[in-house]
């Protein structure tokens, strides 16, 4: 049982992209640079939130390991080939919720803890058991935990006191949640086969792929609109809406060209796009918030 067994229970990548918009979040609280005591509250919260994501990864893997094992993308992983036994597994991401609640609690904020545990349940527990195995809008009812990350950065500053907090920091979940099921949906037309054979509902297995790539042309238009929404309520700026129509063109254009793809591997260069898109649009919501004042 080495660390780097433990490390792929986490999903490293998954949650690098989750913490990242925590990150964002967390810098879009202050206007301009941060203090001292905000950057180390921040730090700290930074710390609770990824070990709370890196649990609820843990957690899923333990209750998909049945799942795990007949699908392709996942047969590898450390709880399918037995290199982790489940009582292991369990006990790795309980020291992770309590080393994530305890920090959040004593060092951050309780608001913090309570979000991130709310999120947790609702990935690990709810969208894991229940959402993923129950419904073809699995991803997009379940995607709201996995959206609230930006939120979570956010309270961890403020502790959610000002009057706009709520309404700031619900944008950004906003547009995760939007981005998810076109994000999802391009992963699970190339995979619908292995979901279709663990009997998982994903929506080009109960509808078929016509019908999901007309869904994700749809979503992408709603991403369009609503990632110019922090323009509209003031809270970024010119910089950013110049960033978000280049990238909402390119995620739209590809949505456009999946109804009518060159080929079966287009819907995962869709899906390589939508992560990039991601980590992008976030970082241009980074850079406009520090370039503002000087706009």
């Amino acid at each position: 049982m080495s660390i780097r067994q433990y490390w792929d229970l986490t999903k490293p990548k998954v949650v690098a992209l989750i913490v990242f918009t925590a990150l964002v979040g967390m810098f879009l609280a202050i206007p301009g640079l941060p203090t001292a005591q905000q950057a180390l509250t921040g730090a700290l919260g930074f710390l609770g939130i990824w070990l709370a994501a890196s649990a609820a990864a843990a957690i899923n893997q333990l209750l998909d390991a049945q799942i795990d094992a007949q699908m392709a993308r996942t047969s590898w992983r450390p709880l399918v080939v037995g290199k982790v036994k489940p009582w292991q597994v369990l006990v790795f991401a309980s020291v992770l919720i309590v080393l994530s609640m305890a920090i959040l609690v004593a060092f951050v904020n309780v608001i913090t803890a309570v979000l991130t545990f709310a999120s947790l349940i609702g990935y690990a527990v709810i969208y894991t058991v229940y959402l993923k195995r129950a419904t073809s809008q699995n991803i997009v009812i379940g995607g709201l935990a996995g959206a609230t990350p930006p939120m979570l950065g956010w309270a961890a500053i403020t502790g959610m006191q000002g009057p706009m907090d709520w309404v700031y920091a619900s944008l950004l979940v906003l547009i995760i949640f939007i981005w998810t099921p076109p994000h999802f949906w391009a992963l699970a037309i190339f995979r619908r086969e292995d979901y279709a054979k663990a009997k998982i509902p994903m929506l080009p297995v109960t509808h078929g792929v016509v019908y999901t790539r007309k869904s994700i042309l749809v979503y992408s238009i709603a991403l369009a609109i609503v990632a110019i929404l922090p323009v509209v309520v003031g809270m970024s700026g010119l910089f950013y809406l110049g960033g978000a129509v280049v990238l909402n063109a390119v995620f739209v254009w590809y949505a456009w060209r999946m109804l009518n793809p060159p080929d079966e591997l287009f819907s995962m260069k869709m899906f390589g796009y939508s992560i990039v898109y991601l980590m992008a649009l976030f970082a241009f919501l980074m850079v406009d918030h520090w370039m503002l004042p000087w706009l």
